[in-house]
């Protein structure tokens, strides 16, 4: 019996391996499967579109054929080939780790997204989170988020740029991330098969605070913002919109998980939770106060918990702060009334620096 190789999506290698989407329409967003045989496209509309937020349209190849029983007698056998053909099953590598002296050595607060964070916070209120977080920066001021596991072990660091003036990431033309381990592959320290395997940004510190509640969000800098100014939760960030599998989920057990999503996110990460719940010991709930306070425009951009914090942190005035001008936003955010004099501490020094 023939055996047939179970179709991938295409690998990115420039502009030419995206495609529209037949969903949204969008240039240059659109993913196809590939025969894991042939290595060509199975059908024009079997793919995925990258917009996850603002299409999430997915036809995968079971489903197709599924659809299209007469499609192809080769291509319609791919179905049952899931399960009664596998591939041999080969034995995993090893998980990849980096010797922590790369976390040492790349230690700086120079980097442009710490630029634009002193615009209203001192160096001394950011410096904590840096050395929870273990924050690092590049000689292009990129700054480092360092993956570093329940264990300890370093997995890798997302490497990113960010405008010092906005606060806002700078996409490279391809839209890709650097990772220190890919760095360290061109540079032939790490071997070519080096075997990722990502975790939160910022486990570690599930082990520094075994007894702090969790609170998770999508990007490594809302994390970190939110550290900063609501320290009494161990802030994670998930990296991404699918960045809460289960086998990564693992590490909650027995803790008490509050998920953040994105606008735009609820409905996903609310399904999420309810799968990690059932298969992880913990207590999982999705916070529904962004939901309740966001306006059109905030839904347009897919805001974040950090930029609602961003939002309200620019002293309207230039003399002195107006008490208690941030508790709104503390109890919109569903936060300890133990906030409210370091929210206005914070407010006051910054006011003071304008």
């Amino acid at each position: 019996m023939n055996q047939y190789a179970k179709p991938y999506l295409q690998p990115y290698k420039g502009k030419n391996t995206r495609h529209q989407c037949p969903a949204c329409g969008a240039k240059n967003s659109f993913t196809h499967y590939l025969d894991g045989n042939t290595n060509e496209i199975i059908n024009n509309k079997v793919g995925r579109c990258d917009r996850v937020s603002k299409c999430g349209y997915h036809y995968p190849p079971k489903q197709f054929f599924i659809d299209n029983p007469t499609y192809s007698r080769d291509e319609a056998r791919l179905v049952s080939n899931y399960k009664s053909n596998p591939k041999p099953v080969t034995p995993p590598l090893p998980m990849g780790t980096i010797n922590f002296s790369y976390v040492q050595n790349s230690k700086s607060v120079k980097s442009n997204l710490l630029r634009f964070l002193c615009e209203f916070m001192t160096i001394e209120q950011i410096q904590p989170s840096c050395e929870l977080y273990a924050l690092g920066a590049t000689k292009s001021s990129e700054v480092i988020f360092w993956q570093i596991d329940i264990n300890g072990n370093v997995r890798t660091g997302k490497i990113m740029q960010y405008n010092p003036k906005t606060g806002h990431r700078i996409k490279h033309e391809s839209n890709a991330i650097d990772w220190v381990h890919n760095k360290l592959k061109k540079s032939g320290i790490l071997p070519e098969n080096f075997n990722l395997q990502q975790c939160f940004f910022g486990e570690h510190l599930l082990t520094l605070n075994p007894d702090k509640n969790v609170a998770i969000v999508e990007s490594e800098k809302s994390a970190f913002i939110a550290s900063v100014f609501m320290p009494d939760y161990v802030w994670l960030a998930a990296g991404n919109l699918n960045g809460l599998p289960i086998e990564k989920c693992k590490v909650l057990a027995n803790r008490t998980v509050i998920l953040f999503p994105d606008l735009g996110a609820f409905d996903k990460w609310t399904l999420k939770a309810t799968e990690i719940q059932k298969k992880i010991n913990c207590k999982i709930a999705v916070s529904t106060h962004l939901e309740k306070v966001a306006t059109k425009e905030d839904r347009d951009k897919g805001l974040d918990i950090a930029d609602f914090i961003i939002k309200q942190k620019t002293p309207k005035q230039t003399n002195h702060p107006i008490k208690g001008q941030w508790s709104p936003v503390i109890e919109t955010l569903g936060l300890k009334p133990t906030h409210y004099l370091l929210i206005d501490k914070l407010q006051y020094e910054a006011s003071i620096k304008t």
